[in-house]
């Protein structure tokens, strides 16, 4: 099972650039898998303020990009239309090229309306947000593939969509969508995903049975084999939690199905007792020794 970390809080009392820095260093030679950050204007998490301080994304990630070496780095996720397609795609290419390789697409339909309106954010109505989603989508695959010709959509019209470098990912970065909607995202991560993105939620896993099923019957639906999404579930630290008893928790999440758990703290900033945590889960469910921070 893959452990990652999510940072959606950058509220450090210290220099925000050493701190992201240091943390970054640190995840880069333990066992977990990919850093995340959010990618939002406004702090998102409900437990937070909106006035806390938030990163803008894709240069957050070229600057983790070049305080690391191993690590993968993506977005947990990005709004499908809170930028250009074109450039969207741009951006997550040229983090693939300038991180030798490690790069996410992490897209979703977008769902703020609130974060839209403080700063004049471009979201339409649910409808037309998955439609464009889903030309985002096809778009990406086309200039990953190299494919040149002209681009029509209802939403997009590109006469030469030039993907120039080409990632350095083969065949191409792979892409986590975000959400948990049974009829429309979930068919999104069947149709075009690499990866999807669940949230823990105290029931007994019975959302995550669910939800899997509904995905692994959109697969089917599609001609793909299920096996091809990797199955990711968010999760919050617990207070007081040590790396025991966070990968026992990972452990039953890869019970109901789930590969990769992307772990957060809500309403506050990471701390070292939290990435020693984390580091020490993900090497123990590596089968590794780890010696805290």
């Amino acid at each position: 099972m893959k452990l990652s970390v999510s940072v959606t809080n950058y509220s450090w009392a210290d220099r925000l650039h050493t701190r992201l820095a240091l943390l970054a260093g640190f995840l880069d030679g333990t066992s977990v898998d990919t850093l995340w950050v959010p990618d939002h204007l406004l702090q998102a998490d409900p437990a937070s303020g909106p006035d806390e301080p938030m990163l803008e994304a894709y240069t957050a990630l070229g600057y983790l990009a070049a305080a690391t070496s191993r690590i993968r780095l993506g977005t947990m996720v990005t709004a499908a239309t809170f930028r250009a397609p074109a450039l969207l795609i741009k951006a997550v290419t040229t983090l693939d090229v300038l991180s030798a390789g490690r790069a996410w697409l992490g897209i979703g339909a977008g769902y703020n309306g609130d974060e839209a309106r403080a700063m004049g954010l471009f979201l339409p109505e649910t409808g037309e947000r998955f439609a464009r989603l889903t030309e985002l989508l096809r778009l990406a695959r086309q200039m990953w593939a190299g494919d040149e010709t002209p681009f029509h959509g209802k939403y997009l019209d590109l006469e030469h969509p030039v993907g120039s470098p080409r990632p350095v990912t083969t065949p191409r970065p792979p892409v986590l969508i975000g959400g948990t909607g049974e009829q429309r995202t979930l068919r999104l991560v069947a149709e075009y995903g690499d990866a999807c993105n669940l949230f823990d939620v105290p029931d007994g896993g019975a959302a995550i049975r669910r939800q899997l099923d509904v995905l692994d019957r959109h697969c089917i639906d599609a001609g793909r084999p299920p096996d091809e999404i990797e199955r990711t579930v968010t999760t919050a630290l617990k207070e007081g939690e040590n790396s025991e008893e966070l990968a026992e928790r990972c452990r039953a999440l890869s019970d109901l199905g789930v590969q990769h758990v992307v772990v957060i703290a809500r309403g506050r900033p990471l701390a070292d007792t939290d990435l020693d945590c984390v580091a020490g889960a993900a090497d123990q469910l590596a089968g590794l020794a780890h010696t805290p921070g």
